[in-house]
């Protein structure tokens, strides 16, 4: 067992786990942040994306002991006491996440290519994405949510046009 620490959501932990661990299985096994999905674990998928000192990288292909004193960022890490991320909201506006397994995953790209540029084209929205799969639901309503969110993070008062509002009228 090592004990590393590291910066998880703003808050410096230390953890003791076996040296062998990958980053998604210190998240989910040894912290509890279940956020993080197991999905192909081969680098495939995108489903185990977390930020890593605020970049995307896939959790299943990274050795926790090579992230000691980095800082990791997981969806439970987006909202802010008593409200959500905008990224949060738009996804959930929209319907852009049908069985939600792979929505944290989307949602932390998203959220470093918006930082990275905020104003994001459809076309940089889908490169940041392309790594992340999806099988419930088609990429429109995800690219939606994250232009939407992209507006309402540029201060602009953005609303999703009425058709697109997932359940409601």
């Amino acid at each position: 067992m090592l004990t590393t620490p590291f910066v998880v959501n703003g808050e410096r932990v230390e953890v003791a786990f076996a040296p062998h661990k990958t980053l998604l299985e210190v998240l989910r096994e040894d912290l509890g942040l279940t956020g993080t999905k197991h999905g192909c674990e081969l680098g495939e998928c995108g489903t185990c994306t977390v930020l890593l000192d605020g970049l995307p990288v896939l959790s299943c292909l990274v050795l926790g002991v090579a992230c000691a004193n980095r800082a990791i960022r997981t969806v439970e890490g987006m909202a802010q006491p008593g409200r959500l991320h905008p990224l949060q909201e738009t996804f959930a506006d929209l319907g852009a996440a049908q069985c939600g397994y792979c929505t944290p995953a989307f949602l932390l790209a998203a959220e470093a290519l918006i930082v990275a540029n905020p104003k994001p084209s459809r076309d940089d929205i889908k490169d940041a994405l392309a790594g992340n799969l999806c099988r419930c639901t088609g990429y429109i309503k995800i690219y939606e949510a994250v232009e939407l969110a992209a507006a309402r993070m540029r201060g602009e008062a953005a609303e999703p046009a009425p058709e697109t509002l997932y359940g409601r009228k």
